[in-house]
């Protein structure tokens, strides 16, 4: 990479400018949420390419690099757990809403920490959160009573292996690249497991007492008891102009009155998904969900009669053939950042999108043009065999224990030791472990365990490309000897200062950062550095990453700074600012925990 300096600079090179600003465009792109976040990464390094700053034979090493490559089979491999029926094995034997709410909050905690210990701790949250919104439901509390700590708890208990987090598998990667030898598996559990165990204490005794609550709908109780006057059959008199005309032929007004045509009756026989082409007749009916008022506009321009009552038992009838289904649409969903409309979901997938609930406000209105945002609620009705289909393609997670499609039984055990082997040969160094997971992956589609049609969809592919994007730019700013700089500058800050107190800097630096960028591309800008300020201070570089991995993990402030967190956003009905009661003296308790436990099992 050439190295164009200029003297009047400040001692920085020209390479070094042009980085910085672009990982300054990166975190202010990200901030504003605009574009999403692989995409943002994807255009800087195309443009670090173009500039000069990246050379070309490098730019798409970050997409075979081993970090990346874990973090996609990882995945795969949760998936196939969940599939073989291993981890509802667990939930459904230990789960009880009779239990009081802290015993519920301690026991759920735990059972996400261990699971987030050897599993995605985002695919961890996503099993148990429909979990707990049915036992919060069926004991009749809110559920963002106990959301909140189960995401906390997740969070915390993928701090304790090599796999249990992305940051954590960054950081043993770049160990390796500069030590020559990766951290091993279980390399993070002194550290990361007793400050996870004292951060699940913290939550399940005092945390989720400091949750704000408030007044709200929450999700408790029958999401269809909200529509019920919303669905109603409006009926085809004689002589009506629409006869002869197709019902598709009546969707712009529709559209117009804001009303959702969910199907049509005709002869008693409900038709759903394959009457858009059928010509109507007198006597007919069509199905439709609108407001009261909506409805009434709609009925008039058409010239239609409502059939019997307008409420009572027409919400039933008209969802006969139908599934009702509660999801949350998580940050890259195929819906986030578009409309219902724009997707195409009515003609696409017959599927109706009957209400929107964001952070515990209703949206009953235009829901069809209606941008969807990262931790919204959507309540859809979809064709009753298709539903799981339907929720899996839009990218949503479904809220309501649907119980889970899962293959043989005695697969469990099957699933459970093939990772189980590979977990411990790459403990003991006997194969590398993104091998090791690769074999894994293979086994469970050779034994049945997860199908070879589903082996690409459970790999979050936008994590893939921010992780492939981000980790040349990182390396081309520590090439250019950006990370030098910035380490000693905090080197020069903390000069004098006691080892514990330079670590806590960068852990509240690393900390901050986590808090309002993807933890992912804050590890990988904060991994060089901590090995920077080691190699400026002439000790070990081992307990700064170590405090680098707790720091990027640990973001418990803001609903944008972990998935997690933005996944329970919307089911919780937290606002923005309901997080950093909670999160704030926890982040504080990891850090008063971490930093002695650094410094002891990884002195300097």
């Amino acid at each position: 990479m050439a190295r164009l300096g200029i003297g009047d600079s400040g001692g920085m090179t020209q390479d070094q400018i042009v980085l910085f600003a672009l990982f300054a465009a990166v975190f202010g792109m990200m901030l504003w949420g605009r574009f999403r976040y692989d995409l943002v990464a994807f255009a800087a390094l195309m443009l670090g390419v173009v500039l000069g700053v990246v050379e070309t034979k490098h730019a798409f090493d970050g997409f075979g690099h081993p970090a990346t490559l874990v973090v996609a089979l990882v995945l795969v491999v949760s998936a196939g757990l969940v599939r073989s029926g291993a981890v509802l094995l667990i939930t459904r034997t230990l789960v009880d809403s009779s239990r009081g709410l802290g015993a519920h909050v301690t026991l759920m905690g735990g059972i996400g920490g261990i699971l987030s210990a050897f599993m995605n701790n985002v695919a961890a949250l996503a099993l148990l959160m429909p979990v707990d919104i049915q036992t919060a439901r069926k004991a009749g509390r809110a559920a963002g009573l106990t959301l909140m700590p189960l995401s906390f708890a997740t969070i915390l208990g993928g701090m304790a292996t090599l796999i249990g987090t992305p940051p954590n598998i960054i950081i043993a990667a770049y160990r390796g690249e500069a030590l020559g030898e990766p951290f091993a598996m279980f390399d993070f559990l002194p550290v990361g497991g007793l400050t996870a165990i004292a951060g699940l204490i913290f939550v399940a005794l005092v945390g989720w007492r400091l949750i704000p609550q408030r007044d709200g709908p929450g999700l408790q109780g029958d999401p269809m008891a909200d529509f019920a006057d919303y669905i109603a059959e409006l009926s085809i008199p004689r002589g009506s102009a629409l006869i002869g005309k197709r019902l598709s032929e009546i969707y712009p007004e529709a559209d117009k009155a804001d009303v959702a045509i969910l199907g049509l009756i005709r002869g008693g026989k409900r038709r759903y998904g394959t009457s858009a082409n059928a010509e109507l007749r007198a006597s007919d009916h069509i199905v439709i969900e609108a407001a009261p008022e909506a409805l009434d506009e709609f009925r008039a321009a058409l010239g239609l009669k409502i059939s019997g009552k307008k409420n009572g038992d027409a919400p039933k009838a008209a969802a006969a053939g139908m599934s009702l289904s509660e999801v949350v649409a998580p940050d890259g969903a195929r819906i986030v950042g578009k409309t219902a409309e724009a997707i195409g979901l009515a003609w696409r997938q017959n599927t109706v999108l009957l209400g929107i609930s964001r952070r515990g406000r209703q949206i009953r209105t235009q829901m069809r043009k209606t941008v969807i945002r990262p931790g919204d609620i959507l309540l859809l009705l979809t064709p009753k065999d298709r539903s799981a289909e339907i929720v899996e393609w839009l990218g949503c997670l479904a809220l309501a224990d649907r119980g889970l499609a899962v293959t043989a039984d005695k697969k469990v055990w099957l699933a459970i030791g093939l990772f189980a082997a590979a977990v411990l040969a790459a403990s003991v160094g006997l194969v590398y472990l993104p091998v090791a997971l690769g074999i894994v992956v293979v086994g469970y589609v050779l034994t049945g365990i997860l199908p070879l049609s589903e082996l690409y969809s459970h790999i979050e592919w936008p994590v893939v490309v921010l992780l492939g994007s981000m980790i040349p730019l990182g390396s081309a700013l520590e090439t250019s000897g950006g990370t030098e700089l910035i380490a000693s500058s905090l080197v020069s800050l903390t000069q004098g200062w006691p080892a514990w107190a330079v670590l806590t800097v960068l852990m509240v630096v690393t900390m901050t950062l986590s808090d309002v960028l993807n933890n992912t591309a804050t590890a990988i800008v904060a991994a060089p550095v901590g090995i920077q300020m080691a190699q400026s201070l002439g000790v070990s570089p081992d307990p700064f990453l170590m405090a680098v991995a707790v720091a990027a993990s640990c973001a418990f402030l803001t609903p944008i700074g972990h998935k997690n967190n933005t996944l329970i956003l919307g089911p919780g009905g937290y606002r923005f600012s309901d997080y950093w009661p909670m999160g704030l003296p926890l982040e504080i308790l990891v850090i008063a925990v971490s930093i002695p436990a650094i410094l002891v099992f990884w002195p300097l």
